[in-house]
């Protein structure tokens, strides 16, 4: 750490990051808008996310628990391919991102997408659901969607923003200072924990439910699976099993298939505009 910068002043420490305070993606038919504080760069959370995602990938392949059934890596696959296009609706940029999917054997009903573009996708999921490909692709959407708005992002700036004193001072350093052009170990380690470990608030994944929906939508997928997704995962729950990590408690079960149904209705003329596409 550049020892000049401890006793800086908090305000000043935030205002050396690249501070932006509107939304990161167009509104889309839903219509999600809403200013974000974000300091830190995209750049650097698509650095770290790289390397995060990496070290995932590394870790589970020696296990054999990377792409292990060629079937189920080649569905998940062709339901990307299917979806990415779409995100230019909400970034044209997002479609030219490095994107990357890989399946992850697992029990744990659990997806998840790194800034950047980052997939996977549990065995878990696709299994213990016995899930079709309208709910994958509502799973996926809604992933893609938290690396569209950039929730990760945000999280990480609203934790360097609660910090105090030195702290602050660490982190800032850590990500912003010139040097080695290396992503700081600090923003690397967060980026796992604002991505898949940490819950996402009620804002973010009510946001990550319309868009996600309405990606699958143009992608030809039926929007409404995403309800009979988010029942059946309220089912296993309530089963007497582990709650999955998708199933975040906020919203409740009840308001968010509320929310899905209003929206996956908003959107079925896309579907159907899809489909007589295809």
């Amino acid at each position: 750490m550049d020892r000049r910068l401890i006793g800086v002043p908090i305000s000043m420490v935030l205002a050396m990051a690249p501070v932006a305070c509107s939304s990161t993606t167009e509104q889309g038919t839903v219509g999600v808008n809403r200013s974000q504080l974000l300091l830190v760069s995209s750049a650097d959370m698509d650095k770290a996310a790289a390397a995060q995602y990496q070290q995932v990938v590394q870790s589970e392949t020696p296990k054999g628990n990377v792409n292990h059934d060629p079937k189920q890596t080649a569905r998940v696959r062709a339901i990307a391919q299917r979806l990415i296009p779409q995100t230019a609706v909400f970034r044209k940029d997002a479609p030219q991102w490095k994107w990357e999917v890989n399946v992850i054997t697992s029990p744990e009903v659990n997806a998840w997408c790194m800034p950047g573009g980052k997939i996977a996708v549990y065995t878990g999921i696709i299994e213990k659901l016995q899930i079709t490909d309208d709910e994958l692709a509502a799973v996926m959407g809604h992933e893609i969607a938290h690396a569209l708005r950039e929730h990760g992002r945000e999280r990480a700036s609203q934790h360097m923003a609660s910090s105090v004193g030195s702290s602050v001072v660490g982190a800032v350093a850590d990500v912003f200072l010139p040097g080695t052009g290396q992503v700081g170990a600090g923003l690397a380690s967060v980026v796992g924990q604002v991505t898949y470990e940490l819950p996402y608030s009620r804002v973010h994944e009510t946001e990550a439910d319309r868009i996600g929906v309405e990606l699958a939508a143009r992608a030809g997928y039926d929007p409404r699976a995403a309800v009979t997704l988010w029942q059946k995962m309220a089912k296993l729950s309530s089963g007497g099993s582990a709650p999955p990590k998708l199933l975040s408690t906020h919203p409740s079960n009840e308001d968010r298939i509320k929310d899905l149904t209003e929206f996956s209705q908003k959107v079925m003329p896309l579907y159907e505009q899809a489909r007589v596409k295809t």
